[in-house]
């Protein structure tokens, strides 16, 4: 199965495109000179020590033993935005750099390519304390193989080749004790690189630093099904376990395979997840299916929620399973669209005590009364900050799977899927119907306003998502599946619930205009047919409100509508009454409407003084409660 992305899908939904275009105009913003002044420094080619502006600062200063790690991120994302939308300009942008880097190589004598000196490699072989120099390179190694696969670049293949070289000789003659204890420093994702290399090159030595990059020590424990994750650093483990993954299927050795599939076991079915779909705090994994007590102000680190997203990608191509689509939606909705790039939307004439926008956050809180801590542009530089790029720039990568003869519709935004079956290709377009019966979205906007049946059938909020899905192709026919996926949500309605009534009840498939009985078998409705140019078909989705309460406290509850978890707008811990109501009944649509926009905001009811709720990707600046504490009166 592979994963359709670069210029195969086209993007039409505007939260998503607002995302990656805010994502590519931060990266364009961003000065070259500053983002290398690590690797020019270290060349000795740093030639702007008197200009602050081309400094950045927090883990990208020159005192810091990490300097130069976002530079990778930022040539994998701009690689990314390249294969998605053609962008000559970051293209450009990124080519130069990766020509300075070529050139800093050359100057460091042929093979050193890296921000930081080679002598942080060899205090790690000696145990002597330094900041994770592996996790740094392999950045830089990503970001020079993403631009080879995705722009194109030779000579970032050839300074990625050249640079390897120095790691062969680095691990020559020492014993597996030495070789393990060496890889006890975070290693990131440098197994995946020596995979990855040898995917392209077929050099036998990228074999023989797959086995050096074996880390025992974690992988063995794994697959003999013991948990080594619980209180350990979440993110120092994902890249690993990313790697293995490359590992089997650039080779197809199962020992990997297995370890992976071991991993997520580990990590997620016999663990759990909060409301989010995210995990750990201060970045560790929490202990299995303990939510209520590591609620705080670091939950929910980015590079984990991206990684693992990652992880879930690779699984669901190798199993077709449907619980890593879920997965994947869950963290894309509360984790990546809610720690980066928020913007605010007050009516006209309002202003705010908070700033206007949030560019991302390191973690995302879930204590009672938290807030969301926003980095600057140029002087923070943490981990998450490379992952954010990266992460807003593929959000095309995961809609649309094919495996032969089957189109999996993953995820449910506006967008158009090319491929093809046979000799055909075929287009599907993706359009979401808002079911407002108005499309005037605001005081600014155009004011035709045309009658339609839907402004008199859903009065109120519609408590269900409606897809519309066209089929176009250059011949007149073509056989092929279409999966649709019917997410876990969908089926989390009860008879019980007291939101607006629902127009939909249950699942509901048309074709051509013709409503068909839904049989959907492992998470898929699956249409199998000889499919006509010009098809058309609509899918019903329920959308209800749902009560999660944490593993380990069942009156500690949170809400999702739909995928999209809530948050109330607390600063301080409330607590909910029941008061014989079940627990998804406390919530009802507020604010519902407003011209054409049927909104996501919510109220309590039954409660001395109310609560909204709005989703947790909205939240910016304001104190924000995640799970409340339930009294069932």
């Amino acid at each position: 199965m592979k994963q359709l992305s670069g210029l195969d899908v086209t993007l039409q939904d505007q939260l998503l495109l607002n995302k990656e275009q805010q994502n590519m105009d931060y990266l364009m913003e961003l000065e070259s000179d500053a983002l290398l002044q690590n690797f020019t420094q270290e060349a000795g080619r740093y030639q702007n020590f008197g200009n602050k502006k081309l400094k950045h600062g927090g883990w990208e200063d020159p005192s810091c033993q990490l300097r130069g790690h976002f530079l990778g991120h930022w040539l994998s994302a701009a690689a990314i935005h390249y294969d998605e939308t053609g962008n000559q300009a970051l293209l450009g942008k990124a080519n130069e750099i990766v020509h300075e880097l070529r050139l800093c190589q050359l100057d460091n004598g042929g093979e050193w390519a890296a921000s930081i000196p080679e002598k942080y490699f060899h205090w790690i072989a000696i145990k002597k304390q330094v900041w994770a120099p592996h996790y740094n390179v392999h950045k830089t190694f990503m970001g020079l193989i993403d631009m080879y696969l995705y722009a194109k670049n030779e000579e970032a293949l050839t300074i990625a080749i050249d640079f390897s070289k120095w790691f062969l000789r680095y691990t020559d003659n020492r014993t597996r004790e030495q070789l393990d204890d060496i890889l006890d420093f975070e290693t990131g994702g440098m197994l995946e690189i020596w995979a990855q290399l040898y995917d392209i090159t077929k050099d036998s030595m990228y074999l023989t630093l797959i086995e050096r990059y074996d880390r025992h020590r974690l992988f063995d424990p794994l697959l003999a099904g013991e948990d080594v994750l619980t209180n350990m650093h979440a993110n120092t483990t994902i890249p690993e376990i990313i790697g293995c993954a490359a590992v089997y299927e650039s080779t197809k050795i199962t020992r990997y395979r297995d370890i992976v599939l071991a991993y997520w076991k580990c990590a997620v079915t016999d663990r759990g997840y909060f409301v989010t779909g995210g995990q750990t705090n201060g970045e560790i994994w929490t202990p299995k299916h303990r939510q209520a007590s590591r609620l705080g102000e670091r939950n929910q680190e980015h590079c984990s929620v991206y990684n693992m997203i990652r992880l879930a990608n690779i699984l669901f191509t190798w199993t077709g399973d449907v619980s890593y689509l879920n997965y994947i939606e869950k963290n894309l909705y509360n984790g990546i669209l809610a720690q980066a790039y928020w913007k605010e939307d007050l009516p006209n004439g309002q202003i705010s005590s908070y700033p206007s926008e949030g560019l991302l956050t390191y973690f995302l809180p879930m204590r009672a009364g938290s807030r969301k801590g926003w980095a600057s542009k140029t002087q923070d530089f943490f981990c998450c900050h490379g992952s954010v790029v990266q992460a807003n720039a593929a959000h095309n990568q995961y809609l649309y799977y094919q495996d032969g003869a089957n189109l999996y519709a993953a995820q449910y935004f506006d967008s158009t899927a090319r491929f093809s079956i046979g000799s055909t290709n075929v287009t599907l377009i993706q359009k979401q119907d808002s079911l407002s019966g108005s499309f005037h979205i605001s005081s600014t906007s155009s004011a035709e306003q045309a009658i339609h049946e839907n402004t008199q059938r859903y009065p109120i909020q519609p408590d269900c998502m409606a897809i519309c899905m066209r089929i176009e192709m250059d011949s007149p026919c073509a056989d092929f599946s279409l999966k649709l996926r019917i997410p876990d949500w969908a089926c989390a309605r009860t008879d019980s619930y007291a939101g607006n009534p629902a127009v939909f009840q249950d699942v509901c498939f048309e074709l051509n205009g013709k409503q068909l009985p839904v049989d959907a078998k492992d998470g898929f409705l699956t249409i199998q047919r000889n499919w006509q140019n010009g098809d058309e078909l609509r899918l019903i989705l329920p959308l209800c409100i749902t009560a999660v309460a944490a593993d380990d406290d069942p009156d500690l509850v949170a809400f999702r509508f739909g995928p999209i978890a809530l948050a109330g707008l607390c600063s301080e811990e409330r607590s909910l009454h029941t008061h014989g109501h079940e627990l998804q009944t406390l919530l009802l649509h507020d604010n519902e409407r407003e011209w054409g926009n049927w909104k996501r905001t919510f109220r309590t009811r039954y409660q001395e003084t109310g609560i909204r709720f709005i989703p947790i990707y909205d939240i910016g600046y304001e104190p924000y409660q995640v799970y409340f504490p339930v009294i069932r009166d």
